[in-house]
């Protein structure tokens, strides 16, 4: 029999939908309930793509004696995480605090004021390394709210405003070209010169971290500091392509590597890296010199996109949450990675005895595996000529037998924030790579959130087969589908994108804007919970604060708005310390402040027929040659509601380029050759 969250909109929740356990929606009904018993909050918060979620829903609330032990002592409430980031970002907190730790499923227990008793993560079936049994920590919650629920209150709540003081914010301040310097210099000492990456096990993509480096690599005047940059980024970037982190059939990454050589990943697939990842590995293949490091880069992006649309496209035109870590093996149980992993047998199957030899060496499928099991994860060592036509032939075999099996399951869920990444990158890469297709899907996924997750007066998180769910947008949804609409605008030649960018600007800076300068997560209106959350840095995505900046100092680049410049710099000022004591947390306010020491931001107009080839080819040329963050529009002189094209001429009816600083613009200029030379000294 379904409990209440058969009438779920989220995959998650519809997955805990025939579960023993009475759950509850996080709803104010189910707050009363805990009032009208006087019994504890149970809140358990996860994701579709998580696999422990899913290690413990079977374990625990699947199994009828917890649940009636649940049932009969708590009020119990499913969180999807990326439904209800607020009510996530407060807990996590809580936890974290608690516990010294965090991660997915969370497991928080609540007074029914909402109030954090006790909280943890994975609980076990049964005791295991210290870590005591869920069945055990539902006991001693329930006996001790029974012996002493007044203490408990009370320490709860004094745990709930600690909370809230310690959300007070960062202190102002500016960031100059020393305190990059250092940020550098500590990012070098996280640096895994082996393998890449930063830190150890585990590893995760640093897709903001990237940013900041490629950036530096592309306008920093020191040669040495350049150098450094490039070697972090580049080595980072092929070193997940070349991993198995990378699905070398498909395209697309995984979440994260277990190990710290980038082996064996956690293997769901999430939309924001992939949408982030994307991004890093166009500004990165935008920015080789080398034609070689192009060729390696350049399939990564194609292939990737290709991923995006033909697997995470919704039937509604947006893109879908992330892939299952999860699949059915050959034994019909859910397993970890089933889809991916290969042993040598199932490789000799798929390509035939003559090309198998190939693929245990280049693609490291040994006889005891690298994974569990004797199975191993695909990897790609650097292919030359011969070996890259032999690969083509392989993959296409290893294809053809992965097809048949069992799929993971997609979470279709569609979140605003997670959406504009992907349309950010897609639209640019479709106007590098010229290819329409791809800036039309980014323009049909644009279309969807304004036309379904907009309302008229706000913007909601998310949506699923086209109808909007009730979660209201943070301040990541507004920021990055004002960000994403800016690079519409760009590329479709279309301003009312950028009029909808600011629209939704407007509101971030009226309802979620924070004394100090920087924005709140939530609006001012938003539901009330324990504290408002407020946390400046960058962990799995882009925090609010950091993709507000981005958003608004494009905004400002695009229609040359020296206020919402001012505001951009204004909020990347309320937590620049971020950038010198954590600058792997702080990797989007980095590239920022590197944009704004160089003054390295140009805004790009082209004057000509967009259906001339000629000015197409120009328009692409300046997109290649700009420094990141720079902004270029093409269209005819004095077209509506673009300022840069005011005023703007054609010399002597030819396509014509102005590079312009805050809209002040140099000589116009017709030859390719000349306009290159114009970009190069402006970004050097």
């Amino acid at each position: 029999m379904a409990n209440r969250l058969a009438a779920a909109t989220s995959p998650y929740l519809l997955q805990h939908a025939e579960n023993p356990v009475d759950w509850w929606e996080w709803i104010p009904e189910a707050f009363e309930e805990a009032r009208r018993r006087d019994v504890p909050i149970l809140l358990s918060v996860g994701y579709a793509a998580c696999h422990w979620c899913h290690v413990m829903a079977h374990e625990s609330f699947e199994d009828e004696a917890i649940a009636a032990k649940i049932n009969s002592g708590f009020v119990a409430i499913k969180v999807d995480r990326e439904e209800r980031p607020d009510v996530d970002a407060v807990y996590m907190q809580a936890t974290q605090a608690m516990t010294g730790q965090g991660g997915w499923p969370m497991t928080v227990f609540l007074t029914p004021a909402g109030d954090p008793i006790y909280a943890g993560t994975y609980f076990p079936m049964t005791p295991m390394s210290g870590m005591p049994s869920f069945d055990q920590v539902l006991d001693a919650v329930s006996g001790a709210w029974r012996e002493r629920a007044d203490e408990i209150r009370a320490g709860a709540a004094d745990i709930s405003r600690r909370l809230s003081d310690a959300g007070g914010g960062d202190v102002a301040a500016s960031i100059g070209r020393d305190d990059i310097v250092r940020a550098l210099e500590g990012l070098g000492g996280d640096y895994d010169e082996r393998h890449g990456g930063f830190g150890g096990a585990p590893k995760f993509p640093p897709s903001m971290v990237l940013e900041a480096l490629l950036r530096i690599v592309g306008s920093w005047p020191d040669q040495d500091q350049r150098g450094a940059a490039e070697r972090m980024a580049y080595g980072t970037l092929i070193a997940m392509a070349e991993s198995g982190m990378y699905d070398q059939l498909a395209g697309g990454f995984a979440r994260y590597s277990v190990d710290s050589g980038w082996v064996v990943p956690h293997f769901e697939k999430m939309l924001y890296d992939n949408g982030l990842l994307l991004g890093c590995y166009l500004h990165a293949w935008r920015l080789a010199d080398d034609q070689e490091l192009r060729d390696r880069l350049g399939p990564v992006i194609t292939d990737t996109v290709d991923w995006l649309l033909s697997e995470m496209v919704t039937d509604q035109g947006g893109f879908a949450a992330s892939l299952d870590a999860d699949s059915r093996g050959p034994d019909g149980r859910l397993t970890e990675g089933a889809y991916y992993l290969w042993t040598r047998d199932q490789v000799h199957a798929a390509v035939g005895p003559e090309l198998a030899p190939w693929v245990f060496e280049h693609c490291r499928v040994t006889e005891t595996g690298t994974a569990e099991g004797g199975q191993s994860t695909l990897q790609l060592t650097d292919l030359d000529h011969d070996d890259h036509e032999r690969w083509l032939e392989i993959r296409a075999r290893l294809t053809a037998a992965r097809a048949v099996r069992p799929r993971p399951a997609r979470d279709d869920k569609v979140v605003a924030a997670w959406n504009a990444l992907v349309i950010d990158s897609l639209a640019d890469a479709g106007a590098l790579f010229s290819r329409p297709a791809w800036i039309s899907a980014a323009e049909r996924a644009g279309r969807l959130l304004w036309d379904l997750h907009w309302t008229g007066a706000r913007l909601r998180r998310v949506s699923r087969k086209g109808v909007v769910g009730r979660a209201d947008g943070s301040a990541e949804d507004y920021a990055g589908v004002a960000r994403a609409y800016v690079r519409l605008a760009e590329v479709t030649d279309d301003p009312v994108w950028a009029a909808r960018s600011r629209q939704l600007l407007d509101i971030l800076d009226d309802h979620f804007s924070a004394p100090d300068g920087g924005f709140y997560d939530v609006a001012d209106d938003a539901e009330s919970l324990i504290n408002r959350p407020k946390d400046p840095t960058d962990n799995a995505y882009p925090s609010g604060l950091s993709t507000a900046v981005h958003a608004l100092t494009r905004l400002a680049t695009y229609a040359g708005d020296p206020e919402l410049s001012a505001r951009a710099e204004r909020a990347a000022r309320s937590s620049a310390k971020l950038i010198t004591a954590a600058p792997r947390f702080a990797g989007w306010l980095l590239a920022d402040v590197v944009t704004r020491v160089t003054d390295s931001l140009v805004e790009v107009a082209i004057t000509g027929d967009p259906d001339d080839q000629q000015a197409r080819d120009l328009v692409r040329l300046a997109r290649m040659k700009v420094s990141a963050g720079s902004v270029v529009v093409g269209g005819l002189p004095d077209t509506p509601n673009v300022p840069l094209l005011q005023d703007r001429i054609m010399i002597n009816n030819a396509p014509t380029a102005y590079v312009c600083r805050q809209f002040v613009c140099r000589m116009p200029l017709t030859d390719p050759d000349d306009l290159v030379a114009e970009l190069t000294g402006a970004t050097d």
